[in-house]
């Protein structure tokens, strides 16, 4: 099964600066790669704007989402907090990057093909 995830950065600040997205979109795939390893998930697509990030996971049936994305998220949250960041942090006011939020769309009746596109033309900041 094809699920497209999206977390939004908490209080929707433009976090992910352009000077910082490179890096912390190649540190993010890194921390989520264990994750979604451990769900015996595989990526699809994976790309961010200045809020927030898009997922597009091949995940097996028996794997609740809402597991999935807990622990996408709360790993993550950790891990950028602890990398040298210091725009990040300070945003955040040292508290979780994500918002509690987050979507969650299953893909079995759209082409992979065309919300992997959509991923891929995420607009980054300026």
């Amino acid at each position: 099964m094809h699920v497209h995830l999206v977390f939004v950065v908490k209080y929707r600040p433009e976090v992910f600066t352009k000077e910082i997205l490179i890096d912390l979109l190649i540190d993010l795939r890194s921390i989520f790669a264990g994750v979604w390893n451990d769900f015996e998930a595989e990526l699809v697509e994976f790309d961010g704007e200045d809020d927030h990030v898009h997922l597009l996971l091949n995940y097996h049936p028996k794997v609740a989402v809402s597991h999935l994305v807990n622990s996408l998220k709360g790993v993550s949250s950790r891990m950028i907090r602890q990398k040298k960041y210091p725009s990040i942090r300070k945003e955040l006011w040292g508290g979780p990057l994500w918002s509690p939020s987050y979507f969650a769309g299953s893909c079995g009746g759209a082409p992979i093909s065309i919300i992997r596109q959509y991923i891929e033309l995420q607009q980054r900041p300026s």
